[in-house]
């Protein structure tokens, strides 16, 4: 996983997205839309799993320790998934979630946020509660 470190490239991406919300300018078409863009996003994982098969998913009951100390409850619980995402599945995660993050920008543009903003604030709270932030 590659990690743009420059602050800039969010805010230049909500700044496009400003100049391409043209067709949903309704904050009623972009929560709608946005809801469409998760769904689409959840519907390409699922499909790596029935379709392609290229993941699988073993969920069942995660079992934690009475004992277990908080810092050690990561290492103790499963993601329930086993493989990769090939390279088509991975393009189409990716796509998907690309246009979640458009219509995400959207919301923010209409409401008069700023995306790097919330991103920084919600990084800054999570690292001042390390471990406790799993709690919320």
């Amino acid at each position: 996983m590659s990690v743009v470190n420059n602050n800039n490239t969010c805010d230049r991406f909500q700044e496009s997205v400003s100049q391409l919300l043209i067709k949903h300018k309704s904050i009623l078409d972009v929560l709608t839309k946005q809801q469409e863009s998760i769904t689409r996003v959840n519907r390409a994982i699922v499909k790596a799993v029935t379709s392609c098969g290229c993941i699988e998913i073993h969920a069942s009951k995660q079992e934690i320790e009475d004992e277990i100390s908080i810092e050690n409850i990561h290492n103790a619980l499963d993601s329930h998934l086993s493989g990769k995402l090939c390279d088509q599945c991975d393009y189409i995660v990716q796509q998907e979630i690309g246009n979640h993050m458009f219509y995400l920008a959207s919301l923010c543009n209409l409401l008069d946020l700023n995306l790097l903003e919330i991103i920084q604030k919600e990084d800054k709270k999570i690292k001042t509660l390390g471990i406790y932030n799993m709690l919320r």
